[in-house]
């Protein structure tokens, strides 16, 4: 899907060049450093996806990409500080709290999460579709998703985890924001209810596998190719794939967990 990916990629940096607050203050060019700095753009890809394959109009959904880029860049910007996983680089260049200092990181973040629901609030849907989108993504941030995801990984941080502790953490920290896209490019679909158990599945597995690769790469690829600091996962003895199975099953899990996605798809 390169093509279809690049399509997606120049609709969304299009998008939130014009969602993010106008660049000449600090920290809105923080936002903006942080934000449009490149990335693969995968959940705002997600969430057109689904849209076209609802036969949403891409402009009804532009808000949606907007607010899963915009949660997903403060959760970097955060990730990175000195108090978290402490990362000088991200995407190929000094992280925020690097090019800027760490209050103005925390502070663009925050400004990031709450610009979220704004363009969700403000988007052209009916209200009932944007409540459901706000609901959706608030979940799939907040303490029962990405973020309390982070706190388990945090806490056990040096521990060894059975695979199904592991799979439950990466299913929030990693899956619930992954989940999320998907939904918030249905969810204006009037038949978004009869394949809503399907998105979740593809949710899942995507998220576990977008993970595992996630791993393997920390584990096998330099710095320059990461666009982040290679191999900081087991110098912080975090739990990861190639850690509990090796190289070789998390390349094995990886393709199933890929073909439950497509079977899903």
């Amino acid at each position: 899907m390169p093509e279809l990916l690049t399509t997606y990629q120049k609709r969304i940096e299009a998008a939130l060049t014009q969602a993010l607050p106008a660049a000449g203050e600090r920290l809105a060019d923080a936002m903006r450093y942080a934000t449009l700095g490149g990335g693969k753009r995968l959940r705002a890809a997600l969430t057109y996806a689904c849209a076209d394959a609802f036969a949403v109009p891409l402009h009804a959904v532009d808000a949606a990409a907007c607010a899963v880029e915009a949660i997903h860049a403060y959760s970097l910007i955060h990730d990175d500080l000195p108090a978290m996983d402490d990362d000088d680089l991200r995407r190929g260049r000094p992280s925020t709290h690097r090019a800027y200092d760490e209050a103005t990181a925390i502070l663009a973040g925050d400004a990031l999460n709450t610009l979220a629901f704004a363009l969700l609030a403000e988007s052209p849907l009916a209200p009932a579709v944007k409540l459901a989108q706000i609901q959706t993504l608030a979940s799939a941030a907040g303490w029962a998703g990405m973020i309390g995801g982070q706190m388990r990984d945090m806490a056990a941080t040096g521990q060894t985890l059975t695979l199904p502790q592991l799979q439950t953490i990466h299913r929030s920290k990693t899956g619930a924001l992954i989940r999320a896209a998907l939904h918030l490019g249905a969810l204006p679909a009037a038949n978004y209810g009869a394949h809503a158990a399907t998105l979740n599945e593809l949710g899942e597995a995507l998220g576990i596998a977008y993970q595992i690769a996630d791993d393997i790469l920390d584990a096998t690829a330099d710095s320059a190719t990461l666009g982040k600091t290679a191999g900081k996962d087991a110098a912080q003895g975090k739990n990861t794939y190639p850690a509990l199975l090796g190289l070789d099953a998390s390349r094995t899990a990886l393709a199933e967990h890929s073909a439950r996605a497509q079977a899903a798809a």
